[in-house]
C-alpha cells in the first residue's frame, strides 16, 4: 500500500489584501510555506527602504550602496527599482521629526505624489518617531493620494483613529495597525480599526518587529500564535496579511552599527548589517510575515532567493 502523506487542513484563511493595483498580500490557508498542506497563497513581498532625507545616520555599509541617489526621493526610488527589481518602495518620511528637520506635512505630502507619479511599483508610506505628528502626515498624504492602495504604516494605539478614518475610510488606502509584540494587543486593535468601518481587506498588520538577538523570538512566537489563532481557530479578527519593517530595527543596533576599527574581531561591518537584516526577514517570514522591508541590496537579493526555494 503506498504511504500517503497526511496533510494538516484548518478552517481559516488569511485575508488577501491587494496593495496598489496588482500587489497581492496573503490568501493563504496553512502555515507559511507548508505548501505540502494546502494553499500557500501569494508569495511574500519584499519592498526596500528609502528616505524622504538623505540618510546620514545609517551606517557606511550601506550608505555607501546609496550616495549617489539617496539626495532625491524619486531618483533614489527609480534607482531601487531599476537595478533591484522590488515589489514595492518604502518611503519613510523622517524628515517630519519634529525633533529633526521638522518638515511640514505639505512638503511630505508632495514628495508621495511626486513618487507615485514617477515610481512603476507601490508605496508604503512609513512615519517618523512621533506619532502624533505621523497622525498629521498620513492624513495629508492619503489626501494627496486617494484611492491608490497604497500602505500606510503605521496606525498605532495613540492615533488609530485619526489615521484610520483618513487613510482608510476617507481616501481608500490600506492601514497597517502596529502593536507591541503582544496578541491580544493586535487583536484588540485589529477589532477598533474595524469598528470605525474599514474593512478587513483595507488592513494589514505589522505586529511588532525586532532584529535577531534583541527579543527576536518574543517576536516571531507572537506571530505565530496570530497565525495560528488565525487558521487553526478561524479568528477573523487576526486574519490580516503581516508587513514586517525589518530594516528599521536590524540596521540599528550594535552588529550594524559598530565598526570594524573599534571592533576588529567582528569582522566588516557591512556584512554583519547584511547578515542581521537577511536572518530577521528569513526568521519572521517563517513566522507569517506576508510582506518584509529591507534596505541593502545584497539582503533583497538572498531573501528573494529564499523564498523562491520555499514557494517553487
Amino acid at each position: 500500500m503506498a504511504y500517503k502523506m497526511p496533510t494538516q487542513k484548518y478552517s481559516g484563511k488569511i485575508l488577501e489584501v491587494t496593495v496598489g493595483s496588482d500587489l497581492k498580500l496573503g490568501g493563504e490557508s496553512v502555515l507559511p510555506f507548508y505548501s505540502f498542506d494546502g494553499d500557500i497563497g501569494n508569495k511574500p513581498a519584499i519592498g526596500m527602504e528609502i528616505w524622504d532625507i538623505f540618510p546620514e545616520s545609517w551606517p557606511a555599509g550601506v550608505l555607501d550602496v546609496f550616495k549617489e541617489v539617496a539626495d532625491e526621493p524619486v531618483k533614489w526610488a527609480k534607482h531601487c527599482v531599476e537595478k533591484y527589481n522590488p515589489d514595492f518602495i518604502c518611503i519613510k518620511f523622517e524628515g517630519a521629526s519634529p525633533d529633526g528637520l521638522n518638515k511640514s506635512v505639505e512638503e511630505c505630502a508632495e514628495v508621495a505624489k511626486r513618487l507615485a507619479e514617477n515610481v512603476s511599483v507601490p508605496l508604503v508610506i512609513a512615519g517618523c518617531p512621533n506619532n502624533e505628528k505621523n497622525a498629521k502626515l498620513f492624513t495629508k498624504i492619503a489626501e494627496a493620494l486617494p484611492n491608490k492602495n497604497y500602505v500606510f504604516l503605521s496606525a498605532v494605539e495613540s492615533n488609530y483613529k485619526e489615521v484610520a478614518a483618513a487613510v482608510g475610510l476617507a481616501y481608500g488606502n490600506i492601514v497597517a495597525a502596529e502593536s507591541s509584540v503582544d496578541l491580544n494587543l493586535a487583536k484588540q486593535l485589529n477589532i477598533l480599526i474595524t469598528q470605525l468601518g474599514v474593512k478587513p481587506d483595507k488592513m494589514v498588520m505589522n505586529p511588532g518587529c525586532a532584529a535577531v538577538g534583541y527579543g527576536f523570538e518574543y517576536a516571531v512566537t507572537t506571530m505565530d500564535r496570530i497565525r495560528l489563532a488565525a487558521l487553526e481557530q478561524n479568528d477573523a479578527t487576526l486574519q490580516m496579511p503581516m508587513i514586517l519593517p525589518v530594516s528599521f530595527e536590524s540596521w540599528k543596533v550594535k552588529e550594524s552599527v559598530v565598526s570594524e576599527e573599534e571592533i576588529p574581531e567582528w569582522g566588516p561591518q557591512e556584512e554583519r548589517g547584511i547578515a542581521m537584516e537577511i536572518s530577521t526577514a528569513v526568521g519572521v517570514l517563517a513566522a507569517g510575515a506576508n510582506a518584509v522591508i529591507l534596505r541593502h541590496p545584497r539582503s533583497v537579493e538572498v531573501v528573494r532567493n529564499f523564498i523562491t526555494e520555499m514557494t517553487e
